[in-house]
């Protein structure tokens, strides 16, 4: 069987925006440490969402412009003070306008990396940087198990199964996007990197961000509430996740 890459899944791409405040409000920000490796003053944000990346750029005095293709997520982050322009990607105008970083915050690989690349070679100015990022949590063990199994039941079809362990294969993503990069051309070589960190949440905490995952957001409101309660059934009280954001840099030549 052949396994289509995640940008081919466009039905997956574009429905987290069925709930775009709560996808807001559970959805961890970026660590500090990951925007200190971004150069520039001007950034491109690529599938912005909610506008989680760019307002954390935006309080570190940079101009940001979002893109992002659903109009429920545009529309909240131009909300909270975000300049957003909805559309693809792919289908995106830049008007001439060029940027000092084009950075991505879990959606690049949503995007062609061949394709994506090229655009961003086309927007970024000499030296500027290609940053594609994302995290990804791990369940524990039990709770994990879980949510596979139900998820299975209840979306036997969908392109989206979740692991056991997802901190290592989320590496996958990034190899795929450095690849893309280098057919591309017109970049250096991409560093591929990864932060570990942690965080706690209170168990209505880590339930109210579960949905927030794709494939669960497909699913029908029933169907959500019954994954959710047999992940419940295997967390307590307060569970502590571990975390890794892993990403990539590229520079334009």
């Amino acid at each position: 069987m052949v396994t289509l890459p995640p940008h081919s899944h466009r039905a997956v791409a574009e429905s987290f925006g069925i709930d775009p405040a709560r996808y807001d409000r559970t959805r961890a920000a970026y660590p500090e440490a990951l925007l200190d490796r971004l150069p520039g003053h001007e950034f491109l944000d690529v599938g912005c969402g909610t506008g989680i990346v760019a307002r954390q750029l935006l309080a570190r005095g940079h101009v940001v412009l979002g893109v992002e293709p659903d109009a429920r997520m545009a529309e909240f982050a131009t909300g909270t003070g975000v300049d957003v322009e909805v559309g693809t990607f792919k289908e995106w105008e830049p008007a001439g306008r060029t940027f000092d970083a084009v950075v991505s915050g879990t959606a690049w690989h949503w995007i062609d990396p061949v394709a994506g690349a090229r655009k961003a070679a086309r927007v970024l100015r000499s030296g500027g940087v290609l940053a594609p990022f994302g995290h990804v949590y791990e369940l524990p063990e039990a709770a994990a198990a879980a949510l596979a199994t139900a998820f299975r039941r209840l979306a036997p079809d969908s392109p989206i199964v979740p692991r056991t362990s997802m901190l290592d294969a989320y590496q996958g993503l990034y190899v795929r996007a450095a690849d893309g990069i280098r057919e591309a051309g017109g970049f250096g070589e991409p560093e591929i990197w990864r932060h570990d960190w942690e965080r706690t949440y209170t168990r209505a905490e880590l339930l109210d961000l579960i949905p927030t995952s794709g494939g669960l957001t497909m699913l029908p409101p029933s169907d959500v509430d019954a994954v959710l309660a047999v992940v419940g059934a295997e967390i307590g009280d307060e569970v502590t996740l571990r975390y890794a954001t892993w990403g990539l840099t590229a520079t334009r030549r």
